[in-house]
């Protein structure tokens, strides 16, 4: 893989723990536990490779939808990742945030969230954001009602410049690459705004089988294209001069 053109933001839509755990004849549990354990290293890789951004859409807001059996294991999973892995995070230069409704979040998870962006606030390597609760409208939506409440904002003046400082990645820069797992072929709501501009891999692989090839298959994918944000390809452009 080169070292030249990586994308400097990633995300990723991670999906198919349950499938995979269902072909296993396996509870549904098992699948997101074990997805859980493909995350660190997909983390590590993405840091090992001087990726900026790593964004992991990790709990919809139509999730809370889901039977609350499966949504408390869930709450009740995501507390621990984020206690057992603070430690590591911490240790490799990680600093994890987090993007969506985080007032829906139980207490407990609430409360283990903000413990772990804390602890690595300070951190200086690999920005790693949790998308939870999280739905690209109705971040448009509470983006739309902040500037609603902003005084200071003129409606005939209003610029998408507006609409990104007011959304949860605000100064961030947008995805360059989206993956997508389980051979899906959608958004599913992430990041709508975002990844007007991105480039889009879609892998085969369950989240629990996606690895550190397969994400290097990716980002390989990635850089053999050319981004032209609504232009021309160069070398059309440099024969159209001749």
């Amino acid at each position: 893989m080169k070292d030249s053109a990586l994308p400097r933001h990633i995300a990723i839509i991670m999906d198919g723990n349950g499938r995979w755990a269902e072909k296993r004849g396996l509870l549904r549990i098992q699948g997101h536990r074990q997805g859980a354990r493909v995350l660190r290293s997909i983390v590590q890789a993405c840091g090992d490779l001087g990726i900026e951004i790593l964004s992991l859409y990790a709990f919809s807001l139509e999730n809370w939808s889901r039977p609350s059996a499966e949504v408390n294991l869930l709450m009740k999973l995501l507390k621990i990742y984020l206690k057992r892995e603070r430690a590591q995070l911490k240790k490799d230069n990680v600093k994890l945030m987090a993007v969506g409704d985080l007032d829906r979040l139980p207490e407990f998870v609430q409360a283990e969230l903000q413990a772990s962006i804390e602890a690595t606030r300070s951190n200086t390597g690999l920005k790693l954001q949790l998308a939870i609760s999280y739905s690209g409208r109705d971040e448009i939506l509470r983006a739309v009602k902040k500037m609603m409440q902003d005084t200071s904002i003129q409606v005939d003046q209003i610029n998408e410049a507006d609409i990104e400082a007011h959304l949860d990645t605000k100064g961030q820069v947008s995805p360059d690459l989206v993956i997508r797992t389980s051979g899906e072929l959608r958004l599913s709501n992430f990041m709508i705004w975002q990844t007007a501009y991105s480039e889009f891999f879609f892998s085969d692989k369950l989240w629990p089988d996606f690895d550190k090839p397969e994400l290097e298959a990716a980002i390989e994918s990635y850089q053999k294209r050319e981004r032209r944000y609504g232009g021309i390809m160069s070398g059309y452009a440099r024969r159209l001069d001749k």
